[in-house]
C-alpha cells in the first residue's frame, strides 16, 4: 500500500494543487459576477459555459492524448486553466466569461481524465479502493482550502486572480518532473442512450436529475450565500460543509442500498433531500451556525443519488454492457449540469436567493416521485447486485469516465473492484 502512495505522490500533489484553484476560481468568480451586478440568471448562463467544456472534454481530450501523450496534454490544460482565470480578471464582461468558463470546464476535465487514468494504470487492483479515497480526500481538501483562501483578498481587485493562476500553474511541476511511467493512451467511450432507458429507466432520468442538483448547487450556491448576506468567511463555510456532507454519506448511503432495493433508498433519499432544503429555508434565517448543519445534510443526499444512479444500472446490466451504459449515464449527468443552473437561475431571478432551494427541491422530489412510480411498474429488486463503492465527487473529479477510457469498470459502477 505504501510503495503504491510513494508511487503516485507526485500525481497527488498535482491533483491537490489544482483543486486548490479549481476551489478559489469556483468560490471567487461567483462573488465577483454579483459585485458587478450581473443577474442570477445572467451568472447561471456563464457557468453553464463551464459545464458544456467539462462535458467536452470528456470526449475530445482522448483525442488529443493519442497524438501527443499524457504529459504534455496535461501542462497544456493547466496552462490553459491559468491562462482562462488571467482572462477573466482582464475581461470583466458576462459573454467574454462564458467562453472563458467554457474553457476552465475543458481543462479541468481533461485534466481529471490525465490524473486518474494514470491512477488506474498505477495501482494495483487490492490497493485500488484505499489509493483513490486519498484521491478523493486530495480533491476535497484542495476545494475547500481553495475556498478558504478568497476570504483574504478583495475579488474586485486583480490580486486574488493572480494568486489564483500561479495555484494553477504549479499543478505542472509534480507531474511534468515526475519520473513516473506514462499510462497507455485512452480510449474512447462508448454510450446507448437508448440501451441505457431500456436496462434502467430510473438511471436514465435519475442521472438527468443528479447532474441537475450537483450542477446547480456548485454554480450557484455561491451566488446564494452573497444574496443573504453571508460574508465570504460564512461562504466559504456553507460550501464546505455540503461538500463534506456528500463525502461523508456518500459509503453510508451505498452500503444500505446494497442491503435492500436500491429505489428505495432513491425515495428515501429524494425525500430527505426536499426536507433538507425546506429546513434550509425555514432555518437559515436564525444564524450562520443552523445554515451550517442545513447544508451539511443537504450534501449528504445531494452527491450520492449519482452513485445510486451508476449501481442500478449496473445491477440491471450484462457484463458486456457496463461501459456503454455507464458513459451513458455520464452523457446525461453532463447535460444536467448544464441545464440546471439555466433553470435554477430563472427561479432564483423572480424567487429571491431561496429560489435556489426550491429548485434543488423540486429536483430531489422528481427524484424521489420517478423512483417510487418505477417501483410500481416493476416490482422487486435485482436478484444479484454487486456492492457499491462511491465515486468522486460530481463535477470535481471524472473517475467514472477514465475508467471508461481505459475500459474499467468505473469506480461507482455497482460492482466489485476487478
Amino acid at each position: 500500500m505504501l510503495a503504491s502512495l510513494t508511487s503516485i505522490a507526485t500525481l497527488m500533489l498535482s491533483t491537490l494543487l489544482m483543486m486548490t484553484g479549481y476551489g478559489m476560481m469556483n468560490y471567487m468568480l461567483p462573488i465577483r459576477a454579483v459585485a458587478e451586478g450581473w443577474s442570477t440568471l445572467t451568472i447561471s448562463m456563464i457557468a453553464t459555459g463551464y459545464t458544456f467544456g467539462f462535458t467536452s472534454s470528456c470526449i475530445i481530450t482522448p483525442y488529443l492524448v493519442q497524438r501527443v501523450g499524457h504529459v504534455r496534454v496535461f501542462s497544456a490544460l493547466i496552462t490553459l486553466l491559468t491562462v482562462s482565470i488571467l482572462l477573466c480578471a482582464l475581461m470583466v464582461d458576462w459573454r467574454a466569461w462564458m467562453v472563458f468558463r467554457a474553457l476552465s470546464g475543458f481543462a479541468m476535465a481533461g485534466s481529471y481524465l490525465i490524473i486518474e487514468s494514470w491512477l488506474n494504470e498505477r495501482v494495483q487492483n487490492e490497493h485500488r479502493g484505499a489509493v483513490f479515497s486519498v484521491y478523493m480526500i486530495a480533491c476535497l481538501v484542495g476545494s475547500i482550502g481553495g475556498q478558504y483562501i478568497v476570504p483574504f483578498g478583495d475579488v474586485t481587485s486583480l490580486t486574488l486572480f493572480m494568486v489564483c493562476a500561479l495555484i494553477f500553474s504549479s499543478a505542472i511541476f509534480p507531474t511534468a518532473l515526475s519520473s513516473a511511467q506514462s499510462p497507455s493512451p485512452l480510449g474512447q467511450a462508448r454510450f446507448d442512450l437508448l440501451k441505457l432507458y431500456r436496462r434502467s429507466p430510473i438511471a436514465f432520468i435519475g442521472s438527468l436529475l443528479s447532474g441537475a442538483l450537483s450542477g446547480t448547487w456548485s454554480s450557484l450556491g455561491a451566488v446564494y450565500t452573497q444574496n443573504i448576506g453571508l460574508s465570504t468567511m460564512e461562504g466559504a463555510t456553507l460550501l464546505a460543509a455540503v461538500l463534506a456532507g456528500g463525502a461523508l454519506a456518500q459509503m453510508p448511503i451505498g452500503k444500505i442500498s446494497d442491503r435492500m432495493d436500491r429505489r428505495k433508498v432513491m425515495v428515501a433519499a429524494g425525500v430527505f433531500g426536499v426536507l433538507c432544503c425546506g429546513m434550509m429555508i425555514v432555518m437559515g434565517g436564525l444564524s450562520a451556525l443552523a445554515l451550517y448543519i442545513c447544508g451539511f445534510f443537504v450534501g449528504t443526499v445531494l452527491y450520492p443519488v449519482y452513485s445510486l444512479n451508476v449501481a442500478h444500472a449496473n445491477d440491471l446490466a450484462e457484463p458486456t454492457e457496463y461501459v456503454t451504459l455507464s458513459s451513458a449515464i455520464m452523457i446525461l449527468y453532463g447535460l444536467g449540469t448544464v441545464t440546471g443552473p439555466l433553470i435554477s437561475g430563472s427561479i432564483m431571478e423572480n424567487a429571491g436567493p431561496d429560489g435556489l432551494l426550491y429548485s434543488l427541491a423540486l429536483s430531489f422530489a422528481l427524484y424521489a416521485a420517478y423512483a417510487g412510480w418505477r417501483m410500481r411498474r416493476r416490482s422487486g429488486d435485482t436478484p444479484d447486485k454487486g456492492a457499491f463503492q462511491a465515486s468522486s465527487l460530481p463535477m470535481q473529479g471524472t473517475e467514472g469516465v477514465s475508467a471508461l477510457m481505459n475500459d474499467q469498470p468505473p469506480a461507482g459502477d455497482g460492482r466489485p473492484a476487478a
